[in-house]
């Protein structure tokens, strides 16, 4: 028997391959599937079954396309209602796969369907849990998510059914049960959630405030709801993409792999509308890029940011970055639902300038910098654009908390008559934020590289006393 944690950062996810004299299955897989295909394939075994734990919002999985590829079954757990072909299973039924199996143990909080996969190996011994969003190492999935599909699923009515699954069919599992999360910190999916990607069940029953059983169940809800803010718009549409099924991966790539000349890019962005996503390094963006392009860097939460900063998943995108990185780019929009691609700028920017086409450039300025004059002029604009839980938890005084995560609803408080500062943590948000605001026509803007590390490091500002915060969301 083989257990493999296949982790995406960018998307703090983790799927699981795994392999018994023979067969395969794969839980949770992401919707480039091409690599589970191939380890199937140099293993010389079949990929029997894909288990799905629940609807996912934060990404579209590559279940349908898997299974086209295979022939695998598709497995749901109870109440599943997907718009295509697949096998909803029974609370306690348990699937073979070679010489183990994998036992469905349905745990509603999350979502009404969510289900955990319960690993018994060839020994009849339950050795581990794959929970994709019901328990995380130091968290549980969040409650609210599934009341953005349909309305009358509370969160209030979430949380009980998760304390209740917790209670029943989690806590009285043996301690030495590893668990396999569905994702890490840095998903948007709970509220602080350890770095850390497995445990063991004993583990998290000691130090997992949510299995801590001298909570009442009015007390957990209480506590699991606290610290919540609205999840991502893209949330709700990558569940309707994942219930009602999508268009394959490969006609995807096929249609954003177009290679534009800077004069067919030109053209395409102004007869479609599209959206120009450059995905450069933000220093380097800073320094020329075509006007009215977004920069949301590969280097970060790349898909996370397009998904809560694009409102349209069917918005048409070109693309620049830097060359060998197209494709990349390409899969990874597609991994939270941005199918609609259609091309992207042959040669990058290096092309665009020598065709002597225009440019736009950001002023960038360093922390120490921004420190001489901040400390000179306590007076100026400055928007601190990390979430409200880093700023609570220290931020400069006198600076304003914008939270780029509700950029978009905030647009008439960002003053157009005089020059601000903006900073996030690390430099990474900051230019998402001004390229944002440059393309909506503000253009009196000052990026301060580095952000908030580097002006801690200066020394220089006065800070707020540290508070540890109560939520990482």
């Amino acid at each position: 028997m083989k257990v493999e944690q296949i982790y995406t950062g960018c998307l703090a996810e983790a799927a699981y391959y795994i392999e018994s004299n023979g067969e395969a299955a794969v839980i949770d897989p992401l919707r480039d599937t091409k690599a589970y295909v191939e380890r199937a394939k140099k293993e010389g075994v079949d990929i029997k079954y894909v288990f799905e734990t629940h609807f996912h919002a934060d990404f579209v999985s590559g279940h349908i396309d898997l299974s086209n590829a295979t022939g695998a079954t598709i497995v749901f757990g109870p109440t599943a209602k997907p718009a295509y072909t697949a096998y909803v299973a029974k609370d306690g039924e348990e699937f073979q796969l070679g010489n183990v199996k994998i036992k469905a143990i349905h745990t509603p909080g999350h979502t009404m369907e969510s289900t955990c996969f319960l690993l018994i190996d060839e020994n009849g011994k339950e050795t581990a849990i794959f929970t994709g969003d019901t328990l995380f190492i130091g968290d549980v999935g969040r409650p609210d998510l599934a009341q953005h599909v349909i309305s009358d699923l509370t969160e209030e009515k979430l949380a009980g059914h998760l304390y209740d699954s917790l209670r029943t069919k989690i806590i009285p599992l043996a301690n030495d049960i590893i668990v396999y999360p569905g994702h890490g910190a840095g998903s948007a999916c709970g509220k602080k959630m350890s770095k850390e990607t497995t445990d063991t069940l004993g583990n998290q029953k000691l130090f997992n405030y949510a299995l801590n059983l001298n909570l009442t169940k009015e007390q957990f809800i209480k506590e699991i709801l606290t610290g919540l803010v609205p999840p991502p718009a893209y949330f709700p549409q990558n569940v309707l993409m994942n219930i009602q099924g999508y268009e394959s991966l490969e006609d995807v790539m096929q249609r954003g792999s177009q290679a534009l000349t800077p004069a067919a890019f030109e053209a395409a962005a102004n007869e479609t509308e599209a959206l120009i996503l450059d995905v450069r390094e933000a220093q380097t963006f800073a320094k020329g890029f075509i006007p009215n392009a977004i920069n949301i860097g590969l280097d970060g939460q790349f898909a996370s940011w397009v998904g809560t900063l694009i409102p349209d998943l069917k918005q048409p995108i070109l693309l620049v970055a830097e060359a060998g990185k197209e494709e990349e780019t390409i899969t990874r929009l597609a991994r939270v639902g941005y199918d609609n691609c259609i091309g992207y700028l042959q040669g990058g920017m290096g092309a665009w300038q020598a065709a002597g086409l225009e440019l736009d450039s950001v002023t960038s300025i360093s922390a120490q910098t921004f420190s001489d004059l901040f400390t000179e002029n306590p007076s100026l604009t400055v928007f601190d654009v990390r979430k409200k839980s880093e700023y609570d938890a220290e931020h400069i005084v006198g600076v304003e908390n914008l939270p780029l995560d509700f950029l978009n609803d905030h647009m008439a408080q960002i003053p157009t008559d005089k020059t601000f500062y903006v900073h996030c943590a690390g430099g990474y948000r900051s230019m998402i934020a001004i390229s944002i605001l440059k393309a909506r026509g503000f253009d009196n803007l000052v990026d301060v590289a580095g952000g908030f590390a580097a002006l801690k490091n200066v020394g220089k500002l006065s800070l707020t006393e540290y508070v540890c915060p109560s939520t990482l969301l």
